[in-house]
């Protein structure tokens, strides 16, 4: 019966079963074939090549190949160039491009034929780009605008302003095709940071991961083509800002600037030019402050960055107009000040109650021990009233009060010198006195750092001690 069935299939299925193992052969031959297509081109000499591929490169994504170290093919998992050690530019001469590892992808019928050459993507592995802050902004537009695939990884990318360092951004990982299209990752400050763009790059969102610190940026339309018009809105921990910024190569002015903390709110304009010369000139109205902030102030940690300090050039106007139910010592503040070359000026008025204090200083940055020079006077209508602001009771009404003083501080050192006390009436400091007053400013709110000079407990202590 077995035997009967046999037959019976063999007879009818026979053709059948002759095509399936006829295929098996056609498999094994196909898959030689892939297999000997994949792998003769490990014996080509890609040196020959490399006029065609540097050109195509320069053509399609503005890598102009200098030198190269090494050009080797591999098959697996995709067909492809790995060239390492490579120098070169990139969209521009001016640009310095240090290439690891750079990866072609050609399309599949082109491992052979080099006469139509084509790319399908491209990595960039392990690289360091310098370039001048005067490029940065074509540079960018050509990456954004390249329609070739292109990726990079753990790209370092240095942007300078002739031979000074602007800034370093680490680790940079980017792509401008498939899911993660227009996503850039990676270091600044040790950092990790992430940047979203939109296809038309209207809308740039920023994030400094684990720090709270996130701006989001919306480029308007303009008729300017070499100016940026747009609007800057972001956070910093639990601070808020934003502003409008119109921003050219040479400037970059700021108008209708909103910061709001819990230790500070602010509202304010300017311009900083950024060539030939870095300078600032900004208008700052202060609605409200909390004077702690003045005693976390560390001028040692500033005073470190005097090669920063140098090049640092401005002209900043305060204005402090605390809300009407603010319980501040100081009604309202003027500030001027002028940074040139290390040096700073700046002019003060304050106004306690109907009490006015006027100063003029002035200090170097630059010198090792940083000595401020003041020219202060203080006029008030009525004593007590002044008096009262630092819960200090003096008896007499209506009495005016004016005093002026000049001397030198040293900041460092925690030193005072009194050049003058006169109270433009009946009194001028002799030499014991001065003596004293300089003994006793040191003592009481010279006693630990300069900002705990801004502590009114010991103010009062001050002022108690010499009337």
């Amino acid at each position: 019966m077995i035997n009967k069935i046999q037959k019976i299939i063999n007879n009818k299925f026979s053709g059948f079963f002759k095509f399936v193992f006829f295929l098996r052969y056609l498999f094994l031959i196909f898959f030689v074939a892939i297999l000997l297509f994949l792998l003769i081109p490990y014996f080509f000499d890609y040196k020959k090549k490399y006029l065609v591929i540097d050109s195509y490169m320069s053509n399609n994504y503005g890598l102009d190949i200098k030198n190269i170290d090494n050009i080797k093919y591999k098959s697996f998992p995709s067909p492809r160039l790995v060239i390492t050690n490579v120098s070169s530019d990139f969209f521009s001469t001016e640009t310095n491009f240090k290439i690891e590892k750079l990866i072609i992808y050609p399309k599949i019928l082109n491992i052979y034929n080099y006469s139509n050459y084509e790319v399908r993507k491209v990595f960039v592995e392990n690289s360091n780009l310098e370039i001048d802050f005067k490029n940065l902004k074509t540079l960018g537009k050509n990456i954004f605008d390249l329609k070739k695939k292109l990726s990079f990884k753990n790209l370092n990318l240095k942007v300078k302003d002739k031979n000074n360092n602007i800034i370093d951004l680490k680790k940079i990982n980017y792509i401008n095709y498939g899911l993660e299209k227009n996503i850039i990752k990676g270091q600044i400050f040790n950092k990790k940071f992430k940047i979203n763009l939109s296809d038309t790059l209207s809308n740039i969102s920023f994030k400094l991961l684990k720090t709270g610190i996130s701006i989001k940026i919306k480029i308007l339309s303009n008729n300017k083509p070499d100016n940026l018009k747009g609007n800057i809105k972001g956070k910093i921990l639990k601070s808020n800002f934003k502003f409008k910024f119109i921003y050219d190569d040479d400037t970059l002015e700021v108008k209708d600037l909103f910061f709001r903390d819990k230790k500070i709110s602010l509202n304010g304009d300017g311009l900083l030019i950024l060539k030939p010369f870095f300078q600032a000139n900004l208008n700052t109205e202060v609605k409200d402050v909390d004077v702690d902030l003045l005693k976390r102030f560390n001028i040692k940690k500033i005073l470190k960055y005097q090669d920063i300090i140098k090049q640092f050039n401005s002209e900043i106007k305060i204005i402090f107009r605390p809300k009407k139910l603010n319980r501040n010592l100081i009604n309202q503040a003027d500030v001027k000040s002028n940074l040139a070359y290390g040096r700073l000026n700046f002019t003060k008025n304050l106004f306690i109650y109907q009490t006015k204090l006027e100063c003029n200083n002035s200090i170097n940055l630059l010198e090792e021990y940083p000595v401020l020079y003041f020219q202060c006077l203080i006029i008030s209508p009525d004593k007590k009233k002044f008096l009262k602001k630092f819960d200090i009771n003096y008896k007499v009404k209506n009495e005016n009060f004016n005093l002026k003083f000049q001397g030198n501080l040293n900041i460092l050192k925690k030193k005072i010198n009194f050049d003058l006390i006169d109270n433009t009436k009946n009194y001028r400091a002799k030499e014991e006195d001065l003596k004293y007053l300089k003994s006793t400013f040191e003592n009481i709110l010279f006693d630990e750092s300069f900002t705990k000079i801004f502590n009114l407990s010991k103010i009062k202590k001050f002022l108690v001690e010499i009337l």
